[in-house]
């Protein structure tokens, strides 16, 4: 595996592929990485003939209130964990090569990013869209591989891809989760082992709303009121939200669509905010 600084570098590796015939598959992540992200670089790695992965702790998608700085980062482990994967490229670019003095182009989507996460965060997406294309123009991929943990995102990057014409295959792969159910999440790292243990109740209370919609429960409030009966049970758990959504364009929905629901939800346990969904 080689590790790749430049972006120009980057880009004239990926045109050397692309004019030999070769497929790219592309993983971007902020790194510290754990099996969700492994099942990404496995699918790239099944679906064409070179990978390429990314890592960056991206700041325009961090507000200044939040985790920036003491994201978790280990880029040695990291590059071990991908070489063992036998990833080819790991692009690895420092920020100010990423965001130049004089940086002042953004990409935005619009309606999608207006709700759940981009409610809660509003500057959020627009670092995210901006950064991942950005990163497409420099890998070049066929194909790029994304959990759908962050469901939203994944929703807000396809939309970006179709809306701006880009030639290339967002893939969403599933959830990978912990034994007790917990999804995976380099942010997991922050929880103490009390913590921990709560923070279970993210993935009880979507069992819960999955039981209530496998059974035949179509009124979202009430899905929703039972799901903070869950939550609420564990005492160090504070609701940020949780919503039902369209999956198609993010609408909230009263009454539950079959094959095209989101069920999503975002929850402090302690300083550390999570995240999880299920797809109806």
């Amino acid at each position: 595996m080689r590790i790749i600084y430049s972006a120009d570098e980057m880009q004239q590796i990926a045109n050397k592929y692309r004019e030999l015939g070769k497929k790219i598959g592309f993983v971007p992540t902020m790194g510290y990485l754990h099996e969700g992200h492994l099942s990404l670089v496995r699918k790239a790695k099944e679906d064409n003939d070179v990978v390429f992965v990314s890592i960056f702790v991206n700041p325009l998608q961090f507000a200044p209130n939040e985790d920036l700085d003491k994201y978790p980062r280990d880029l040695r482990r990291d590059e071990e964990l991908l070489k063992e994967e036998g990833v080819d490229f790991l692009f690895y670019p420092a920020v100010e090569k990423m965001y130049p003095d004089g940086f002042q182009t953004y990409v935005e989507v619009e309606k999608l990013t207006k709700v759940l996460e981009g409610k809660s965060r509003p500057t959020h997406f627009k670092g995210v869209t901006t950064v991942v294309l950005k990163l497409f123009n420099i890998t070049k991929p066929h194909r790029a591989y994304f959990g759908k943990k962050d469901a939203q995102q994944l929703l807000v990057i396809r939309r970006m891809v179709k809306d701006l014409n880009l030639d290339i295959d967002v893939v969403g792969m599933p959830i990978v989760r912990e034994e007790d159910g917990l999804a995976m999440s380099s942010r997991n790292k922050y929880l103490n082992e009390e913590e921990r243990k709560q923070a279970v109740c993210l993935y009880k209370s979507l069992k819960k709303a999955e039981e209530l919609i496998n059974s035949g429960e179509t009124d979202a409030k009430e899905i929703i009121d039972e799901m903070k009966k869950v939550i609420k049970s564990y005492p160090l758990a504070e609701i940020d939200y949780i919503s039902i959504n369209r999956l198609s364009d993010l609408e909230e929905l009263k009454t539950i669509e079959k094959g095209n629901t989101l069920v999503s939800l975002a929850v402090r346990i302690g300083q550390t905010r999570l995240i999880d969904n299920m797809w109806f």
